[in-house]
């Protein structure tokens, strides 16, 4: 945590941290995912010195969003991340789905 952090944001750093860990999360990435949440929060609330303008103008806290942004880059998920994922459903005829047949078949 960033030096001269209130109280309340080191108890959210720790909750965060410790529930990463709890669903298997090394302690390594726990401490980072725990870090980037309560560094987004302090700059949403106005507590931080500087501040991406995502981290400001986003309409939904990381809690509200809850992973939606996860595996989405410039294109969203790889197709062979979208294959997997149709595997894992047994989805018929995944091998010979392109990337737009596979998103529309796992439902993204």
């Amino acid at each position: 945590m960033p030096a001269g952090s209130s109280a309340k944001r080191e108890r959210q750093y720790e909750r965060i941290k410790e529930s990463q860990e709890e669903r298997g999360t090394s302690a390594k990435r726990a401490k980072e995912i725990a870090a980037r949440t309560v560094n987004k929060e302090r700059a949403r609330s106005g507590e931080s010195k500087t501040a991406s303008r995502t981290s400001v103008k986003d309409r939904k806290s990381a809690y509200e969003r809850g992973g939606e942004r996860s595996h989405q880059g410039a294109k969203g998920p790889t197709k062979d991340q979208l294959y997997e994922e149709a595997k894992k459903k047994n989805i018929d005829g995944r091998s010979s789905m392109n990337k737009a047949e596979l998103r529309k078949a796992v439902g993204r």
